[in-house]
């Protein structure tokens, strides 16, 4: 019998990646998820960031990076440096400040179009899901094991099911751009 809890949780699935990839862009204000994609080259493997410190917010544009080895230090340093976050770590001992500058217009509208296209990746992905909804449902039908009106009725539902989650992408998409453009 056919499952469309399990497509529905695949696109869950899709949205939660989506709103942690939104999460790691760089808005107006300090934010530890920022670095949560950075990854830092460690004893041989890549490691996230707060796996090798503590990650602290004292102040609205401060980020504090307290690196627990310092043999560490300038790997994460030089991690910070290689991301897109466009951001310039200062070194004091064991702890790593990021300072947070003010977005300027430009920089504002290059992380609109980042938002969009991270968007439109999320929306793909969602796509791909329902087709291939839709491919076992025309399986199922080819086996006999679900009628033509079966059929239809969990392609409508599978439709419906993709259209929320594209909803829930676009209000993420609108929200965050409103976020970056508010100064």
């Amino acid at each position: 019998m056919f499952d469309e809890k399990s497509y529905s949780l695949k696109m869950d699935k899709a949205i939660e990646v989506f709103s942690k990839e939104l999460t790691s862009l760089r808005t107006g204000r300090a934010n530890a998820a920022m670095l949560d994609l950075i990854k830092v080259e460690v004893y041989g493997q890549q490691t996230p960031i707060n796996q090798v410190g503590s990650i602290t917010t004292p102040e609205p544009r401060m980020i504090n990076i307290q690196v627990w080895d310092a043999n560490n230090i300038p790997l994460v340093d030089a991690a910070i440096k290689k991301s897109d976050l466009g951001l310039n770590p200062q070194i004091d001992g064991q702890l790593i400040r990021l300072p947070i500058p003010e977005l300027n217009e430009e920089r504002r509208l290059e992380l609109k179009k980042i938002i969009k296209s991270i968007g439109e990746k999320c929306k793909v992905s969602i796509r791909n899901i329902r087709r291939d909804a839709n491919e076992e449902l025309k399986k199922l039908l080819r086996d006999k094991e679900i009628g033509e009106d079966d059929e239809k009725s969990f392609e409508k539902n599978v439709q419906s099911i993709t259209d929320d989650h594209v909803k829930i992408i676009d209000e993420k998409v609108s929200s965050k751009e409103k976020e970056i453009m508010k100064i």
